[in-house]
């Protein structure tokens, strides 16, 4: 039945982007019906999440941003402590931020800072498992695999076919280190790859569709793939001829609201402008998939800029010079989270909607010096966390360090506490146990909702 027509099964659907080990599409969903299949007697997800109109985008700042080059200065402290910047005021009287922040700083009244979150995990990537999971800890022989499941897995098991035509997470940006399989914190798994969160880079782009022998390798081409295919099924009828997998994958990758989600040309062009290139559209589309109904979306925000050799936020001195690459990428860092909160508010999207910014931790309070150049070391005793929108409390801050920035002094949370935070707004139970490969039960988080938010 495959070569009915002249078509062979290779000819119609291959999905690398959506599959980061080498699945396509249609693996990806029959494996989901397996899982969902083996967890539970009728077949379903566990009934634990209430179908609340909410979306959560995380701008994921891999790398450990430096709250004290941000938004918990101390310009009192000591020349080893306190960085370069100086602070200013906000529209909440008493919030100060960095100088090179002035756009978030007329923004103050539409977030909070959480300025007291800590853990105990100084490497990236457990970090990233700490932070996303609540659990630090690395599968043994699986590279950068968690033990246990990260929000957004947690997201595609739970809401799995709750908007048709569109996966509940995904990840919008480019992939951090190492190779195609590690994004920050969203890309590992914890049912095998049952419930993997995709990582689209660039949009569409980097989705690979093969019509016959062509391969389509940026957005336009795909998106005239998909009607060229659309003709060709419909005309040949090799539909019928594809199993149940196949054509979910291919309904998934064809259907209006995916591709309309992700064409950024729908977009006012003067919009488009004003989020700027690189990340600043992938952060808009974000905006267009929550528009569109995805739960959870991440975007990874780099750390580059002009003039310095920073890719991200690791900050040592023996990387690069910090305070060059605070000058380079603040200023872009400071107008797209700015424009995201402008447009969300224009929307009335600020209700629904609930922004995260935030790294896997701190950095440390006394500078590193280093052939002229400064820098700070990982630091996850201490890191701020800004919150926008979700119909919450904003223009706030929750919790304090110390006069060094070196550990909570006030109103200690964890990683845990952020994760309820994020489940009770997206109306998942944060108290959940879903049973590990193992069928051990396992909550999915151990904290509680950060109360003055809500």
């Amino acid at each position: 039945m495959a070569g009915q027509r002249g078509w062979r099964r290779r000819h119609f659907l291959q999905a690398g982007a959506l599959a980061l080990t080498g699945m396509s599409l249609s693996d990806l969903l029959r494996l989901r019906a397996q899982a969902a299949s083996a967890s539970s007697g009728s077949g379903q997800p566990p009934a634990a999440a209430s179908l609340k109109d909410t979306a959560v985008i995380l701008l994921f700042v891999h790398g450990g941003p430096s709250h004290l080059e941000t938004y918990d200065m101390k310009p009192d402290a000591p020349d080893t402590i306190r960085g370069p910047f100086s602070p200013i005021p906000t529209t909440v009287p008493g919030l100060d931020i960095c100088e090179h922040l002035p756009l978030q700083a007329q923004q103050a009244h539409r977030y909070s800072l959480i300025r007291s979150v800590s853990h105990d995990e100084a490497d990236h990537f457990a970090g990233h498992r700490r932070f996303l999971s609540g659990y630090g800890q690395l599968k043994p022989g699986f590279g950068y695999e968690s033990y246990y499941p990260q929000v957004g897995a947690v997201v595609n098991r739970l809401f799995q076919g709750r908007v048709q035509g569109l996966l509940p997470a995904v990840s919008v940006g480019g992939v951090v280190v190492n190779g195609p399989d590690y994004a920050p914190g969203i890309s590992e798994v914890y049912w095998s790859s049952t419930y993997r969160v995709p990582i689209v880079n660039g949009g569409l782009r980097d989705s690979t569709l093969l019509v016959e022998s062509g391969q389509l390798d940026n957005r336009l081409g795909l998106l005239k793939g998909f009607d060229r295919l659309r003709r060709d099924l419909d005309d040949k009828g090799v539909m019928d001829s594809m199993d149940t997998f196949n054509q979910q994958a291919v309904e998934i990758l064809l259907a209006d609201r995916a591709r309309e989600a992700f064409d950024l040309t729908r977009e006012d062009p003067r919009l488009r402008e004003k989020y700027g290139d690189g990340y600043g559209q992938e952060v808009l589309t974000a905006r267009r998939l929550v528009e569109a109904g995805l739960s959870f979306v991440t975007v990874r925000i780099p750390g580059s800029g002009p003039g310095t050799k920073a890719y991200d936020w690791d900050d040592h001195a023996v990387n690069w010079d910090m305070l060059g690459a605070m000058h380079a990428r603040l200023p872009k860092y400071d107008h797209v989270v700015s424009t995201l909160l402008d447009d969300l508010y224009a929307r009335g999207l600020n209700e629904r909607v609930l922004v995260l910014v935030t790294g896997e931790f701190g950095r440390t309070p006394r500078l590193e010096q280093r052939d002229g150049r400064i820098g700070r070391d990982h630091w996850p005793s201490a890191m701020s966390i800004m919150v926008a929108g979700g119909g919450m409390k904003m223009g706030q801050v929750i919790g304090s360090t110390n006069r060094y920035g070196e550990h909570p002094k006030e109103r200690q949370l964890d990683p845990h506490d952020f994760l309820a935070t994020i489940y009770r707004h997206l109306g998942i139970n944060p108290q959940l146990e879903i049973p590990d490969p193992a069928g051990r039960p396992i909550p999915l988080c151990r904290g509680t909702p950060i109360h003055e938010l809500f």
